[in-house]
């Protein structure tokens, strides 16, 4: 710990929204309350797009997930059609915050920052994140911790639970553990030493609210009253509300505390079949008879030599060009690609939702949107009605339209509206501040700590936290 510099503390929970934090659970949540009682909070706009991998990388480094080379949870292997890899700690293209502070002596701990996986070498601790294999032994740097982390968690250290399932009553149970495990491994961690930054990302509201949403927002459009599942729903607050509440009381008043989500959450409102659009639309050419609904289209014959474009599904479109030189059995001239890219985006524009009205689709090229597209990014990005509906991939429906998710039970989506509270700055105490930008958060935690924001980072410190 250096100088008079204060220490900062990051709370990092997955996927909370303003409603979810600071209206709907908040009966439930008594110490967080306390603590927004001498923050500032507000609502924290995340990237596009709005997910957990690239949102956390781009909040800790201050830099565009196009500058990150991070686009999702998968990325498509240059030159082939589907051969996908996950985005590890080493596909990062940009330093963290935890690099910039190690490099100039500070102690850092972290925990479970995706993607995380492996743990990256810092000045201190780094336990991987949620996307960490199951048998994976090599989970903490240094390694020699690593007994000691599942010791701390009780014998066995959770990464994450398996969410998209029917069985809501294993994984209620699970999430409750899981978020204990990590919090009492936070605490342990936390009186080892004075740590210059400490951060704990927690998943748990993340699949909580993928499992359980339409049994506590009767405004979900497939609504169930089904007090048992509300009732884990606020269990789950109420007990992640205690694990903070039992680390605030061994946290200094000094020390500054932010709380962040990477993105919010919203109903699912259903999913939008994208390659069913695109085989309609003549961009996409299948072989053989009629796949039955649900087959993904990976495993279904392509008339490569037929087809302009395809897509993957998630909670944004991605779609490909198929693109003569580039792909192995590519149709469109790579002259053509600007012409078509308009042809193709003012299409997508027009469509309509199951009742006729605009679906307000939002199509997105990533050079337009990034300071530079490293890595493998998709040619286009669309969101169908501001991410409130996904993008289904699979193939073999008689409508354009599901209702649920076509990869397993989902309740919830993401949204652009994450939260943030801090403590000690010059906004309004127990009040709400202005929105804040996700990606200025990195910046502002070295500005905090006193070091330099190099001038290569895109965000830009919030003077009003100080």
């Amino acid at each position: 710990m250096s100088g008079d510099r204060p220490r900062v503390l990051v709370l990092g929970l997955d996927s909370c929204s303003p409603w979810t934090l600071f209206e709907r659970f908040r009966p439930f949540t008594p110490r967080l309350n306390e603590l927004f009682a001498r923050s500032t909070r507000g609502t924290l706009r995340t990237i596009d797009p709005p997910i957990t991998v690239p949102a956390w990388a781009v909040m800790f480094s201050g830099m565009d997930p196009g500058t990150l080379g991070i686009y999702g949870f998968r990325h498509r292997r240059p030159g082939t059609y589907f051969d996908q890899y996950v985005p590890s700690s080493r596909t990062l293209l940009q330093p963290m915050v935890w690099d910039r502070l190690s490099r100039v002596g500070k102690r850092v701990c972290v925990i479970g920052m995706p993607p995380g996986y492996p743990p990256p070498a810092v000045n201190g601790v780094y336990i991987s994140d949620f996307l960490t294999p199951d048998a994976a032994q090599d989970f903490v740097a240094p390694i020699g911790l690593r007994e000691e982390v599942r010791q701390a968690a009780g014998g066995r250290y959770a990464f994450d639970v398996t969410f998209r399932a029917d069985d809501r009553d294993r994984i209620g149970r699970e999430l409750v553990e899981m978020t204990r495990q990590h919090f009492a491994v936070a605490r342990h961690l936390w009186k080892k030493e004075p740590w210059d930054f400490f951060a704990l990302h927690e998943i748990g509201p993340d699949r909580l609210h993928h499992t359980f949403w339409k049994f506590f927002d009767p405004a979900h459009p497939r609504y169930e009253d089904h007090p048992k599942y509300r009732e884990i729903a606020e269990e789950y607050y109420r007990k992640l509300d205690a694990e903070v509440g039992a680390w605030l009381d061994e946290v200094p008043e000094e020390v500054r505390i932010l709380v962040v989500s990477d993105h919010g959450s919203q109903a699912m409102q259903g999913g939008f079949c994208i390659n069913e659009w695109l085989i309609q639309q003549g961009y996409l050419a299948l072989k053989g008879p009629r796949p039955k609904a649900g087959t993904p289209l990976e495993e279904t014959p392509v008339d490569w030599s037929r087809t302009k474009a395809w897509g993957a599904g998630g909670y944004y479109a991605r779609i490909f060009y198929n693109v003569k030189g580039r792909e192995p059995q590519g149709t469109v001239d790579a002259k053509a690609v600007p012409a078509f890219e308009a042809e193709l985006s003012e299409r997508l524009r027009g469509i309509v939702g199951p009742t006729g009205a605009s679906l307000n689709v939002d199509v997105r090229a990533p050079r337009s949107i990034y300071r530079q597209v490293r890595g493998d990014s998709p040619d286009l990005m669309v969101y169908f009605d501001h991410v409130a509906w996904r993008s289904a991939g699979t193939l073999g429906y008689d409508s354009l339209y599901l209702s649920e998710n076509d990869t397993g039970p989902d309740d919830s989506v993401h949204s652009f509206e994450g939260v943030y509270a801090v403590t000690g700055g010059q906004g309004p105490v127990g009040g709400t501040g202005p929105e804040r930008r996700l990606i200025d958060i990195g910046p502002t935690i070295l500005d905090l700590l006193g070091v330099p924001v190099p001038p290569e980072v895109q965000g830009q410190a919030i003077a009003e936290f100080r």
